[in-house]
């Protein structure tokens, strides 16, 4: 798709430009940046980033930082993901999806039962050790593994562990076959379904994949950048695809602020603050004032009483 046009506003400064989560349904055919790029335009703001890319090829959830909410991504980065998907039976290609190109020759008869691939995914469930794609963006010494795939260099072999809580058959149609996935970060779809041809003998690639959920986000509240586009400035940062700061599903306890400690928070003070006991052994707390969140901190409990002292650590304001 072509890029939206730039904004009829100059680019705001870091103190007034808006600060939130954007969901947006990514199309075919744009890599994430060009995604974060476009939003850039639309917002009129250069502080946006993105929480996890999707290849070109694939579609669906994107959850952009912007402004302020950028100091949140390493919050945003670990959740667990979900993604519908169609898989190719009877051809593997070197990168495990249609960019790729053919791998041997393809299998005669690809056309399996239900029951063989959904028996072929059960062993891909749970816990399990997997190596990133030969031709994946994974870096080793400072290099990208596609970098050294095109060369026909070896590329390393780096599992890590990922967990796949779902994996299931949602229908067979000739060689084609439609799954879902729920799984940890880091999953790569593309080389379940490679594995899945692997242990099958007829070969198979990722030919679609659409994300549909990160973590208490959900693609139903995303819009497209189209949709963005159509809408007058100001309503760009509105529900239900914009998610203000102090409403960020962060799972941390919240506490209030009095004005005179909100004061000192914004400029990093730690300030005495009374707390329950479940906030002052959490690893964070929320610290508001008035529905603005304020700032991301710790306790650190005060004697035996309720005080504890709440330490700004990642500040939300400028």
């Amino acid at each position: 798709m072509t890029a939206p046009p730039p904004p009829r506003s100059r680019d705001r400064s870091p103190g007034t430009g808006p600060s939130g989560l954007l969901l947006v349904d990514k199309p075919e055919g744009m890599t994430s940046h060009d995604v974060v790029d476009a939003v850039r335009r639309l917002l009129g703001t250069r502080r946006v980033g993105h929480t996890g890319t999707l290849d070109p090829a694939a579609t669906g959830l994107l959850v952009l930082c912007v402004g302020r909410a950028g100091r949140l991504q390493s919050f945003l980065t670990c959740f667990d993901k979900s993604y519908e998907g169609t898989m190719r039976f009877g051809v593997e290609t070197d990168t495990y999806d249609r960019e790729g190109t053919p791998v041997g020759e393809p299998h005669p008869d690809p056309r399996p039962t239900e029951e063989a691939v959904a028996a072929a995914c059960r062993p891909y469930v749970g816990e399990l050790e997997q190596a990133p794609p030969p031709f994946s963006a994974k870096k080793f010494a400072g290099r990208k593994f596609y970098e050294m795939a095109r060369k026909g260099e070896a590329v390393p072999h780096l599992p890590k562990k990922v967990r796949v809580s779902r994996f299931s058959v949602e229908g067979i149609d000739g060689a084609l076959g439609r799954f879902v996935v729920d799984c940890s970060s880091g999953t790569y779809i593309r080389s379940l379904v490679h594995d899945v041809g692997k242990d099958l003998g007829l070969g198979a690639h990722l030919v679609q994949l659409r994300r549909t959920s990160i973590g208490p986000f959900s693609i139903g509240s995303a819009r497209t950048l189209e949709e963005l586009d159509a809408l007058d400035p100001d309503a760009r940062t509105t529900g239900p695809s914009w998610i203000a700061l102090a409403d960020v599903p962060l799972p941390f306890p919240a506490v209030p602020l009095l004005p005179g400690e909100a004061a000192k928070v914004r400029r990093g003070h730690a300030v005495p603050v009374r707390a329950d006991s479940g906030a002052v052994s959490a690893p964070w707390v929320k610290l508001l004032a008035a529905g603005e969140l304020l700032a991301l901190g710790q306790l650190e409990p005060l004697g035996r009483g309720a005080l504890s002292l709440a330490k700004p650590k990642i500040v939300l304001t400028d």
